[in-house]
């Protein structure tokens, strides 16, 4: 047994050298830069936090956080209400369940490129939907989200939650199944409704679940880029740009890699923030079940 352990070290150490140089490396390169002055090609000058101070100071980027947070929020709460719903309709034991879970699911296995071209395609005014119900008679419908400045975020969040949901459907279905039948028997003598059971029973039981969804959706929020370049490409104007869109367009179209590497580190410290809180729950969580166990 020691040998093989032995052997499975050497043979990842070559992975574990490619992950610390490649990875760690290329974040600590990025942090570095963030406090130059590098333009076009990066320099070694120190500025001290004079891009950040920049950065903050650019409507921009105070636009593309708020757009973020409301992207966010949307999406993590939309994809976590339309995956249960979908979790606890499967589990009813349906029929062509099989079908229904490849069905709810094949979205997320699409990119979010793709995603975001059938989205704009449908909401599209002039090709989409609205084209759509007018050419049947109701000349008066109007659904003009995506090009509404207030409104933009929103129709992307949309195509998120419809990307997400059936991800969240499969790993809280795969939650629903493993709940002790004995659970559903005393709700039944004691005449609970299923939607409270549900609610305020089987939710709860679930938690460390819906935590680890909170966490990847809102890893994907903070990254969100490709299905905002997509279906708005951060417009109209500025209303649907986002912290990734505004890092990409610095490092390759305005070729300033100091701004472009000091919000790339605001991205990260947003990320940390995020998943800290809730990694130190679950293993609170688990700590709090354990200990009760003894």
């Amino acid at each position: 047994m020691l040998m093989r352990n032995l052997a499975a070290k050497i043979a990842l150490t070559p992975m574990m050298i490619i992950v610390a140089v490649v990875y760690v490396g290329c974040i600590l390169w990025t942090f570095r830069t963030s406090f130059t002055s590098s333009r076009v090609l990066p320099t070694y000058d120190f500025v001290g936090w004079d891009q950040y101070a920049a950065l903050f100071r650019s409507t921009r980027w105070i636009v593309s956080l708020e757009n973020m947070f409301i992207f966010g929020a949307a999406y993590i709460l939309g994809c976590l209400i339309v995956g249960y719903l979908m979790a606890i309709f499967i589990d009813q034991r349906v029929r062509g369940e099989n079908t229904l879970r490849t069905i709810y699911l094949y979205p997320h296995a699409m990119s979010f490129i793709v995603t975001g071209l059938i989205w704009q395609w449908m909401l599209n005014p002039t090709l989409g939907l609205q084209d759509f119900v007018r050419n049947l008679g109701w000349e008066s419908f109007s659904f003009n989200w995506i090009v509404d400045r207030d409104l933009a975020i929103f129709t992307v969040a949309i195509a998120g939650i419809w990307h997400g949901s059936g991800f969240v459907m499969a790993l809280l279905l795969a939650g629903l199944r493993g709940i002790d039948a004995e659970i559903w028997k005393v709700s039944k003598i004691d005449g609970i409704p299923a939607w409270r059971m549900y609610i305020q029973v089987i939710l709860p039981i679930l938690l460390p679940m819906v935590l680890t969804c909170v966490f990847l959706l809102s890893a994907q929020a903070v990254k969100s880029f490709d299905i905002v370049v997509a279906m708005t490409n951060g417009g109209p104007g500025i209303a649907t740009e986002v912290p990734a869109k505004y890092v990409m367009d610095y490092l390759f179209e305005r070729s300033n890699i100091g701004r472009a590497t000091a919000a790339a580190t605001v991205m990260l410290v947003m990320v940390i923030s995020i998943a800290a809180p809730l990694l130190y729950l679950r293993s609170f969580r688990k700590e709090r079940q354990s200990g009760a166990g003894k």
